[in-house]
């Protein structure tokens, strides 16, 4: 396998893996999960692992697992259709101010972020009342929201309306950013937000049951799957197909937002969405691959096919890639979706200071304190490598560089 761009890995009992891994680093527990995921006797061809692949739950993050006649809910994750969105302005780096705090205040008080509990207390990431504009979005998607309801009525008292247009926790984040020739970029990072992650998580239990039902032994309890004809899988391509619409328009909603608070903010008029990307990295789609139709699920790659534009984000510190899919069939059209993780978000914590932190994010009007810690830029792989090791995958279109991060 010395002439291709990928590694290979051979998986007794089922498909082989194909990993674009080369100089950048895999966790062994990573190999051994994709390898119990292509055991699966439903796994179509093989599987593809992209370079920011790390340890997941259920499935590998950084993998595209195709599959014929069943759908693994756990393949996709609980945050169904998270992925990115960025925009261009016409704004140059010169319209910016000196000091950047105002606009990043000006986005976090736009956008509901991060995340409160408390007795009797709203949840200071969600909207109290949605305004106008979040209502008029939701009256897109109530209809077939309550048609899912209907059938399993616990996905109703859910953040639903309430997160739309919101940013949550972890990895998601807000950013402004410069390119190479000093144009001003608007790129975000969210998903589906509570009622995705509700949508998500009652799935993978069904299916969980379904399997104990059945009697079926699996290499992972995780991978629990749905086989095609049944009521379950049918129910389950419904509502995550509905939680990845809900993801796209949550993202939408997001940039309208903070392209108004740079409005108020920046005096020159500017023009925005100029050159716009919407794509998700955690979804499933039916995609046809070698001469056949087959279900595709990506968990943390980004869809690569000939000419498709996709957002490839370093960390908080690190470069951003706006990239144009190249269509290598051999990773079933993908890509990675981001640097993807060296260090858990306890070791983080752990291993690396503040002032390390305050370092790698020197430059960047962010949050340099220890609550975002276990986002730093060293608990990441080096972009740059990850980029080199798709080079097969996608070409570079635009390389951004943050100067405002908002993190929940």
């Amino acid at each position: 396998m010395a002439d291709t761009s990928f590694e290979f890995q051979h998986v007794p009992g089922g498909v082989p893996i194909k990993m674009w891994t080369r100089g950048v680093p895999v966790d062994d527990k990573a190999r051994e999960q994709l390898a119990r995921a292509a055991q699966m006797p439903f796994v179509f061809k093989h599987v593809a692992a992209m370079p920011d692949v790390h340890v997941g739950i259920g499935a590998t993050v950084g993998s595209v697992i195709p599959t014929k006649g069943a759908v693994i809910p756990a393949a996709v994750g609980v945050d169904i259709g998270c992925g990115m969105m960025a925009a261009r302005t016409s704004l140059m780096a010169h319209d910016l101010p000196d000091s950047l705090e105002g606009i990043r205040s000006a986005i976090e008080q736009a956008v509901p972020h991060g995340r409160s509990v408390g007795r009797g207390q709203r949840d200071h990431g969600s909207w109290g009342s949605p305004p106008p504009a979040i209502v008029e979005g939701w009256a897109v998607l109530v209809q077939r929201f309550e048609a899912i309801c209907a059938k399993f009525p616990r996905l109703k008292n859910t953040n639903n309306l309430t997160h739309l247009g919101t940013l949550g926790t972890g990895n998601h984040f807000i950013e402004l950013c410069l390119d190479t020739e000093g144009r001003v970029w608007v790129m975000l990072h969210s998903g589906s937000r509570g009622v995705g992650n509700a949508i998500g998580t009652f799935f993978i239990e069904l299916a969980k049951q379904d399997m104990r039902k059945w009697h079926i032994n699996l290499p992972d309890e995780d991978l629990a799957y749905f086989p095609e004809g049944t009521d379950h899988f049918d129910d389950y391509v419904e509502a995550v197909g509905w939680a990845q619409d809900f993801a796209a328009l949550n993202r939408r909603m997001m940039m309208a937002n903070v392209i108004a608070a740079l409005r108020a903010k920046i005096a020159k008029p500017f023009d925005a969405e100029m050159e716009a990307v919407n794509c998700h990295h955690n979804y499933v789609t039916r995609e046809n691959h070698f001469g056949e139709n087959v279900l595709v699920t990506r968990k943390g790659a980004v869809r690569a096919a000939k000419g498709v534009l996709g957002i490839i984000p370093g960390s908080m510190g690190a470069k951003s890639f706006i990239v144009r899919g190249l269509g290598n069939p051999e990773s079933f059209d993908s890509c990675s979706h981001g640097a993807g993780r060296v260090m858990s978000r306890t070791q983080a914590k752990k291993l690396v200071s503040l002032d390390e932190h305050i370092a790698d994010t020197e430059g960047v009007e962010c949050r340099k304190d220890a609550g975002v810690i276990d986002e730093t830029p060293r608990a990441y792989k080096p972009i740059e490598k990850v980029m080199a090791a798709q080079a097969d995958l996608v070409e570079i279109v635009h390389t951004l560089k943050q100067v405002v991060c908002v993190k929940g």
